[in-house]
């Protein structure tokens, strides 16, 4: 596709329709109904649309050029109509114009560009939701419906440089139960105190495995609920604790450290979210620094956390621009991913 206004356009689709993550329906038909106009056969599941190169050939390894359509909600303190879309002194303002609607359209584009020419590797084109809530049903939910997969590029605001590693997360709901009594009687057994000797150890703990990239797993606790009123000694103290993990633990096994370390029962909402790096001798990430493209380690978590694939992360636009107020994307950081994307992907070779 060489007419960026066709892209733009699509863009401006995407942010004058409301697409939080659970409700993605009209975007997605917005997406499937653009493909169908480019006569490609569709996939839709649920929320997820995905398409097939029409030039894939038996027997090449398949790319995935992936991202989101759903959004978060606009924070109060737009100034802007966050469904507008506002092109203003080479910006596009939107709700998800830059997480991740640039990614979203800009590896469309690559997608129709790519799929005219013979290459080494099949493609597949997938818009996916739910990924702002690591939701079940989103690209979790397609795994096993999509071919087996050599590659994934998930696009997410990157400055168009490498996220060759990425944390995972992990959250874990902690309860420590002791016995009630009266407050001004020497009883009871307090479970606030018996909390605080394993949220001590939590906030001391280092574990041993440290990534270059990443560095080393983090945990905090974020929530503490305990007590009915000021004369009742609780019973029962319950805490949360988000787990940011490198590539040198699973979710599991981090979870097994601390369940052996700590009184409180601890409680995992999900192992699914691990931490994803890729092989710095990859094809792709050797391309990448031909061309002068910097890697990194992300500290947040993508959908790169939800798939089983070799995935590197990489996308037009900047991440503290996400989930901010009068969000943008600049028309020049389209133009520059697509011909970026592009650039990497051509004649590459991951066989």
């Amino acid at each position: 596709m060489n007419n960026i206004s066709e892209i733009l356009d699509i863009l401006k689709k995407l942010i004058k329709t409301a697409s939080f993550s659970r409700d993605e329906d009209k975007t997605a038909d917005i997406i499937q109904q653009f493909l169908k106009l480019k006569e490609y056969p569709i996939n839709r599941k649920g929320n997820n649309i995905w398409v097939y190169g029409k030039n894939n050939k038996a027997g090449l390894p398949f790319i995935l050029l992936n991202s989101h359509h759903d959004t978060v909600k606009p924070v109060e303190s737009w100034t802007l109509d966050p469904f507008e879309p506002k092109e203003e002194n080479g910006k596009i303002y939107g709700l998800g114009s830059n997480d991740a609607g640039a990614s979203l359209v800009s590896l469309l584009a690559v997608f129709f560009h790519l799929d005219g020419f013979d290459k080494k590797y099949n493609l597949i084109y997938a818009a996916t939701a739910e990924e702002e809530i690591s939701g079940a049903e989103g690209i979790h939910s397609i795994i096993d419906d999509l071919e087996k997969i050599d590659l994934a590029i998930i696009g997410e605001p990157t400055n168009m440089q490498m996220a060759v590693a990425e944390k995972g997360l992990m959250v874990l709901d902690c309860i420590t139960e002791g016995k009630a009594g009266h407050a001004a009687r020497n009883e009871g057994d307090n479970a606030i105190y018996k909390a605080l000797k394993d949220i001590k150890w939590i906030k001391k703990y280092s574990f041993p495995k440290i990534s270059s990239l990443l560095g080393q797993v983090k945990m905090t606790v974020t929530q503490i609920n305990a007590g009915i009123q000021h004369n009742i000694i609780p019973d029962k103290c319950s805490f949360v604790v988000d787990v940011r993990s490198n590539e040198k633990y699973t979710n599991k096994e981090i979870y097994e450290i601390i369940n052996k370390n700590i009184e409180s029962k601890v409680t995992p909402r999900s192992f699914r979210l691990n931490s994803s790096s890729i092989h710095l001798n990859h094809p792709i990430v050797k391309k990448g620094i031909k061309m002068g493209l910097m890697y990194f380690g992300s500290p947040t978590t993508s959908d790169q956390a939800a798939i089983p694939w070799t995935s590197i992360k990489i996308g037009p636009g900047d991440s503290a621009r996400s989930h901010s107020a009068d969000e943008y994307i600049k028309i020049i950081e389209i133009e520059n991913a697509i011909s970026t994307y592009i650039e990497l992907l051509k004649d590459l070779d991951i066989k």
